[in-house]
């Protein structure tokens, strides 16, 4: 007689995907190419880890000390912590090999009265995917919050709205952290766009 011995069988199992909905450029849902263009509407992933921004611009898009601040603050509290590494970029550059990867600005020109800020690429890359270059215009007197900053912040960086996301969410999913629309009141990139960042770069 063959004695049998029951031996408990372990599974590995992986780290599962904890995000909500993913939101980083190019989904199922919204799988367009990066298009370069002041207000065409396109998303794009930045073009590496390192993320190089500048704010300085002087005359008429340069930003007031308090708003320098403010982006300053939104991209210490939500986006270092990420796999993203964010750096100042006091020598920006604006065309060809190089370009800085964010340029800020505070201003209205281009934007509709319903609009307080908006992103687009200005230098797609090479893969229809990222931008080398693109651009944050958001309204002065008192729109450059840390809520908006995170919000723009996060569409340089490849994130959407919920309805462009997968499986798609209401715009005011508080799921979308600072993503949502509006913005006002959610100042937390929150998990699932951390979840989405760190996947993606």
């Amino acid at each position: 007689m063959v004695a049998f011995t029951l031996v408990p069988l372990t599974l590995a199992v992986g780290v599962g995907w904890a995000a909500a909905t993913d939101n980083m450029f190019p989904t199922y849902v919204n799988d367009s190419h990066c298009w370069t263009g002041f207000r065409k509407g396109s998303p794009c992933q930045t073009d590496n880890r390192d993320v190089y921004f500048y704010m300085d611009s002087h005359g008429e898009y340069m930003l007031e000390a308090v708003d320098k601040k403010t982006v300053n603050a939104a991209i210490d509290g939500e986006y270092r912590p990420t796999d993203l590494a964010f750096h100042y970029d006091s020598t920006p550059v604006f065309k060809g090999s190089g370009e800085t990867d964010i340029v800020y600005q505070e201003g209205s020109t281009g934007l509709p009265d319903s609009v307080a800020g908006t992103t687009w690429c200005d230098a797609a890359g090479g893969d229809g995917v990222d931008c080398d270059q693109q651009f944050i215009r958001v309204r002065g007197a008192g729109y450059y919050t840390y809520a908006r900053s995170c919000h723009e912040t996060g569409h340089a960086v490849g994130l959407q709205h919920g309805d462009n996301s997968n499986p798609r969410l209401s715009r005011t999913d508080s799921r979308l952290g600072c993503l949502v629309t509006p913005s006002t009141g959610h100042n937390d990139l929150g998990a699932n766009n951390v979840t989405n960042i760190n996947a993606t770069y």
